[in-house]
């Protein structure tokens, strides 16, 4: 059963690995071959962890690549969720076969 409010992957970042290791984003950033701003976007919840950043993540920190992509999708699949009643789709039925 999915999360109904899973956190942002940044959220996560921010709090699990770069705050325990007691780095600064800007040291973070150099360890991951990013720029602070790229990085500060992404642990303020203003950007998605990008395939790219992930294996960034995972080579730099060890935290799996796979998993910071999952969080993502559920991350924006609970978004989403948010704001389906703006979506308007009628079902597909089909077309009916003449007797």
């Amino acid at each position: 059963m999915p999360m109904k409010n899973p956190p942002h992957p940044g959220d996560f970042i921010r709090t699990e690995i770069i705050e325990p290791l007691g780095i600064s984003v800007t040291e973070a950033a150099t360890a991951l071959g990013v720029s602070r701003p790229t990085l500060s976007t992404l642990l303020n919840s203003h950007a998605d962890v990008s395939p790219e950043m992930a294996l960034r993540l995972e080579k730099a920190f060890g935290i799996r690549m796979e998993l910071l992509i999952r969080m993502q999708a559920s991350y924006d699949a609970a978004q989403m969720r948010l704001r389906e009643g703006s979506v308007r789709v009628r079902r597909y039925r089909g077309v009916e076969a003449n007797p």
